[in-house]
């Protein structure tokens, strides 16, 4: 039995501008922090001649053509796996569409598994530009890149997307003394709201193909900000990173009618009320998690319990994509 784990993520800075609509005119930026929940994948050969597949539904396949589950199929048919017979297993740390990356982590963690059933010797990069490719190119998901290079190489990442499709990796440079700082420092909130990425961002995706200005001077915006946030975290100015955040997230919700509503505002503008710098909400928008600094962590949880939002407690992960078992 082969048991693969990957970590899902929160942004810090620079987010929305991983698409090849904006970077292949513009390069994009972003930094990314894996957390220390994850998307488990477990895997062992079956012995009757079928693929069973299980997740929120459970298939049983005598051919990977059959599966009904577009990533699992395309992962079988992208490795050559035809006519193997496996057993499969997704299980969650936290489920889909919150805004965590949980798709691309997914991705990353079933192709490693599947490369390490193979007995494949597969790069970090190889890894994550096989998990791009399946979710972008093979499935047409309006998404960027930033989900799955953060999924394969975990720790806290700067990201830099070129014109021609490469990402540039490099750690974010920056103290232990920071890196617990700043990792004591964030809180995140659970809105109750799920929803699709792909949906939100396939909007913005037109709006940038179609050579909307406004959208594109807010990327541009919003990119900048991102190397804003490289500079003050590398700097250790962690209140500095929190006002970045609140006029990152007004910026974001320009992009979109569909990025927030009326409740989350108000959460939003609670917590600036008790004790949150600084604060945004994960992934695309419309749903999942908001995320706040701040240095009054006792008061901003009870505030926000008593608004009727649950806190996820988290840790950064230094490690991405994994064999565990």
């Amino acid at each position: 039995m082969l048991i693969v784990r990957s970590p899902l993520r929160i942004s810090l800075g620079g987010g929305g501008t991983d698409l090849p609509s904006y970077y292949e005119k513009n390069e994009g930026f972003l930094i990314s922090a894996a957390i220390d929940k994850y998307i488990y994948i477990t895997l062992n050969e079956n012995f009757e001649k079928e693929i069973l597949i299980k997740y929120s539904s459970i298939e049983h396949c005598k051919d990977a053509s059959e599966i009904k589950h577009p990533i699992f199929r395309e992962a079988f048919d992208m490795l050559g796996l035809k006519d193997s017979y496996l057993e499969i297993q997704s299980l969650a740390d936290i489920p889909a569409g919150t805004g965590l990356g949980s798709s691309s982590s997914f991705t990353t963690a079933l192709l490693k598994a599947l490369h390490e059933y193979k007995g494949d010797i597969v790069s970090t990069r190889t890894l994550a530009e096989e998990a791009c490719d399946l979710e972008m190119n093979r499935l047409g998901e309006h998404i960027g890149k930033q989900d799955q290079y953060i999924a394969a190489y975990g720790g806290i990442t700067c990201m830099t997307f070129k014109k021609d499709g490469y990402v540039w990796v490099e750690p974010l440079n920056i103290s232990n003394e920071i890196f617990y700082n700043l990792e004591d420092g964030l809180m995140l909130f659970f809105t109750g709201f799920e929803r699709s990425a792909s949906s939100i961002l396939e909007e913005q995706d037109k709006k940038t193909n179609s050579n909307n200005t406004e959208m594109t001077r807010n990327l541009d915006e919003v990119k900048q900000m991102g190397y804003d946030s490289k500079n003050a975290l590398e700097k250790g100015e962690l209140h500095k990173f929190a006002d970045i955040m609140n006029v990152h997230w007004e910026k974001k919700k320009k992009r979109s009618a569909n990025m927030s509503n009326e409740k989350i505002n108000e959460w939003y503008d609670h917590a600036r009320a008790n004790g949150a710098l600084g604060g945004k909400l994960i992934g695309a928008g419309g749903g999942g998690f908001l995320m706040f600094y701040t240095e009054e962590k006792v008061r901003l949880r009870e505030a926000m319990g008593k608004a009727g939002l649950s806190e996820v407690r988290f840790r950064f992960e230094r490690q991405g994509t994994k064999v565990v078992f």
